[in-house]
């Protein structure tokens, strides 16, 4: 017996100590992605919390067994389910932890549940821990991970009016009464202060996640191609942090392993890969992913000597140049790499990150020479490229052409100013470099002049050229700040056809940055995207709606777009079928019903009908966005969820609970917890 005792308690010291260790490593954790970066710093403080439990069950000195050494295990078991997703918040792919936040979202959830029900089972007095640690351990964590009270805020001020003397606290172990009645007082405010932190959490506005979700939307399901595409791929890549050479690599490297743990590709794994190879062309960086095994990169024999200089390498692509240029900072790249990356929007210098004062590209043929002489000397045999004579000079020729466009825009000749819209138009779509060429020359400028020419097919080409341009972030405030807003939204009045989509593209664009969000609600520019969004062309249509969706972040154009009718045109996108815009629909009327006006008008017994179908016989995807809004509605009216209910919406929402898309199940179990308070369903 004595030395099953003993066992006992080496094996709790083992446990307790391992744990520990499980919290320090989460502690050294510094990469954490960034759509989960809030909800991994918010679990590894808590978890901190624990340490002075822990080390206090450490130091007892009498052994551990029974129901204390089981709820020992069950909590390692549920910290080491901790470790293991915040490991992957911190080394996992970061497009692969966008794509399924919500089912991520699921898992923190799950990870506290386990924490929680360990620590309710951890026998307190039998461990013989002090009233200090536990008051303290009280508010480590809540069902929805929200810290609402500090270590010593409720229970410590009431234990401070029972008595806070140092006499009193060094004895409180001997005074086993009124330890006693303390933890049951405890015990109570433990059961108090969960129920008031459910009570009182304030629910996810999902605005990030949305925008988010929205830019996955288009980029995955969108079927023509787009020049806003490109604006929202390097949104998409800012905001994932992917867009610099390191970056990448390390994300090819996490989906490399993430294949290999999985076995395969699925279609989730596909979309990856894909979204990661578009992300490489707009960083300027020439790899493939072989479907057919690991991520590879394309890398000549040359390159995989190590006798080859290192001064000889590309810093991009650690390949042998065979055509080295100089540019602004004097590093030298191959010319074909730092195209691509300039081409991309880049204006830093990739190896020091300097600002360039200038794209212009300088051959170096010093080192040109040196190349030459080692591979003779060494027999190897550069790659042959035949664009090397034409490419020396072809930045030189192109601002020369855009230098002579941009100058012909302002021609007393109808024809030649014609012409050089049109071919401006044609060259601020090709690639990056022409869209800042043409700003730098002064393009932009007489560009919004021309918006207001009075011939529609001017305009058309016009506006059409300046959404090109809007995709580059410095055009961006540059078109903008010229005052071309105003008269895009004339052109989106009262244009063609095609120039009204193309204008309520660039409003999009525009609005990507929020001081143009504010400037296209004050220049009345919602009224017209609502007219589109009803009377416009299918891709019109399409248009309005992404356009609508971005501008109605700001909380001022929510207002802005209701009172110019659009909750009718949406409504009308939901019962029309053929259209395929019920995703669209329910995404702005969702940050439409955040907004009390909204929810007025939202808040119609047809309305709710209509949403209980959507989630009776959607598509997934469709019926996760209907139980999105039914929630945002019904959080707020409570009738509307009794509406519901007799509409028949219970047992759809129950199958979603089970069956649905991982964020179609959180908030259907959400819906259904609060239909639970409205009614009594059996």
């Amino acid at each position: 017996m004595e030395r099953q005792i003993v066992m006992d308690s080496s094996s709790s010291s083992d446990l307790v100590g391992e744990m520990m260790e499980v919290i320090e490593t989460v502690g050294s954790y510094a990469g954490f992605r960034v759509t989960q970066r809030k909800e991994c710093l918010n679990l590894v403080r808590r978890l901190k919390l624990l340490v002075p439990l822990l080390e206090e069950i450490k130091e007892l000195d009498y052994s551990v067994s029974g129901l204390g050494l089981n709820s020992l295990l069950n909590l390692k078991k549920a910290l080491l389910g901790a470790k293991k997703l915040l490991k992957t918040c911190n080394y996992g792919s970061k497009i692969y932890l966008a794509m399924e936040s919500e089912a991520v979202m699921c898992r923190f959830h799950a990870v506290y549940h386990k924490i929680n029900q360990a620590l309710d089972d951890i026998p307190f007095d039998k461990l013989g821990v002090s009233t200090e640690v536990k008051e303290q351990f009280l508010i480590i964590v809540s069902t929805d991970g929200q810290d609402r009270y500090s270590p010593y805020s409720m229970p410590h001020r009431i234990m401070s009016t029972i008595g806070t003397t140092p006499d009193y606290r060094h004895g409180i172990k001997q005074h086993r009464e009124m330890s006693g009645w303390l933890c049951f007082l405890i015990e109570f405010l433990q059961v108090e202060l969960m129920r008031m932190q459910l009570k009182r959490a304030k629910r996810r506005t999902d605005t990030q996640d949305m925008e988010l979700a929205m830019d996955m939307m288009v980029i995955f399901s969108k079927k023509d191609e787009r020049n806003a595409d490109i604006a929202i791929l390097e949104r998409l890549a800012n905001k994932l942090e992917l867009h610099t050479i390191a970056e990448l690599k390390a994300e090819k490297t996490a989906i490399a392993k993430m294949v290999k743990q999985r076995g395969g590709y699925n279609e989730t794994m596909h979309q990856i890969v894909d979204l990661l190879g578009k992300f490489k062309q707009i960083a300027g960086i020439d790899e493939t992913v072989s479907l057919d095994g690991p991520i590879s990169t394309r890398t000549p024999q040359t390159c995989q000597s190590p006798l080859v200089p290192h001064e000889f390498l590309c810093p991009i692509t650690l390949e042998i140049m065979t055509d080295p240029v100089i540019v602004a900072t004097g590093q030298t790249y191959e010319r074909d790499s730092i195209r691509k990356w300039l081409n991309s929007n880049h204006r830093t210098c990739p190896k020091t990150g300097q600002t360039l004062e200038h794209l212009s590209l300088a051959p170096n043929f010093a080192l040109r020479n040196l190349i030459l002489q080692w591979c003779e000397k060494n027999n190897l045999e550069l790659p042959k490229k035949d664009s090397y004579a034409s490419s020396v000079n072809y930045s030189v020729e192109i601002m020369e052409e855009i230098s002579s466009l941009v100058l012909n825009l302002s021609s007393s000749q109808p024809n030649v100013r014609r012409d050089a819209i049109v071919k401006i138009r044609m060259l601020s779509k090709e690639n990056p470099e022409n869209r800042i060429f043409i700003a730098n020359d002064g393009g932009i400028p007489r560009l919004v002049q021309l918006l207001s020419y009075p011939d529609s097919n001017i305009q058309e080409h016009t506006v059409t050229a300046l959404l090109n341009l809007s995709i580059d972030e410095t055009n961006k405030r540059l078109i903008a700040r010229e005052g071309a807003i105003p008269a895009i939204i004339e052109i989106l009045q009262n244009g063609t056809d095609e120039a009204r989509e193309n204008s309520a593209a660039a409003l999009f664009s525009l609005s990507m940055l929020d001081e143009n969000k504010v400037l296209v609600g004050n220049f009345n520019g919602i009224p017209p995207l609502v007219a589109l969004l009803k009377n416009g062309t299918m891709r019109g249509k399409k248009d309005a709606a992404t356009a609508l969706f971005n501008l109605s972040l700001n909380q001022a154009n929510k207002s802005r777009a209701i009172k110019a009718g659009i909750i009718p045109p949406l409504l009308h996108l939901l019962d029309d079928k053929n259209l395929g815009m019920i995703d669209e629909a329910l995404s702005i009327l969702l940050l439409l019903a955040s907004h009390p006006e909204g929810r007025n008008e939202t808040g119609r017994l047809s309305f709710i009908e209509t949403l209980v179908e959507i989630i009776r016989n959607g598509t997934p995807k469709n019926k996760e966005c209907a139980v999105s809004v039914l929630l945002e509605l019904g959080l707020n009216n409570s009738s509307l969820i009794l509406a519901a209910l007799q509409f028949g919406v219970y047992e759809p929402l129950r199958d979603i609970s089970i069956s649905g898309t991982n964020r179609a199940q959180r908030k259907a179990n959400s819906l259904l917890q609060h239909m639970s308070k409205c009614e009594h369903i059996p």
